[in-house]
């Protein structure tokens, strides 16, 4: 019996997304990142978002923001990939989230998270806090298959919005303070 193991072949993308999840776990690991949080608890939960605990477990508040990147890459994997079936989309977008999760933990990414947003203890993701983002961009990216374009728009802001009040951060607010820093945003933050 021969198999086929074209790129067309329907039964390539579970093992290429478990390859992808290996990959990413081994370069973590090689990095230097901790399994799970130093305190030697496991936790599916943390909800404080300025805590020792924060990026250690396997979900905290910032796992939202994972969220939301699958519903961004579910229209970015869309449009880039149109010609490629669903199941390859999908693990389009793991890939690039798992990218992400490699870039997030590096030396010059954390401690641009140090100097320039409200994380001034961070230290990088645990692997199962990595993992847990990869599973939320993955739920992001599913829920944005069900949804209109204009649902997914307003399941975006209003996590953005929740974010704003709760832990006074968001995605944006991220991505504005990683790019260009203000002082005053930074005290906001820390109310």
């Amino acid at each position: 019996m021969i198999m086929n193991f074209s790129f067309r072949n329907q039964t390539w993308h579970p093992w290429a997304i478990l390859a992808t999840l290996g990959l990413t776990v081994a370069t973590l690991r090689l990095e230097g990142q901790p399994w799970f949080c130093q305190c030697g608890k496991l936790r599916f939960w943390v909800g404080e978002a300025y805590s020792e605990h924060t990026s250690q477990h396997l979900l905290d508040p910032y796992s939202f923001t994972h969220l939301q990147h699958g519903l961004v890459f579910f229209f970015l994997v869309g449009w880039l990939a149109s010609r490629w079936k669903w199941h390859w989309q999908l693990w389009l977008a793991i890939a690039l989230e798992s990218a992400w999760e490699i870039f997030e933990n590096t030396p010059f990414v954390i401690d641009r998270y140090r100097t320039t947003t409200a994380a001034l203890g961070y230290n990088g993701d645990s692997i199962l806090n990595s993992v847990g983002d990869i599973l939320a961009c993955t739920v992001g990216v599913l829920i944005a298959r069900r949804l209109g374009w204009r649902a997914i728009c307003g399941l975006f802001f209003a996590i953005e919005v929740v974010m704003l009040v709760t832990i006074r951060d968001s995605l944006l607010l991220n991505i504005v303070m990683l790019l260009v820093p203000n002082g005053a945003l930074i005290e906001w933050q820390q109310g």
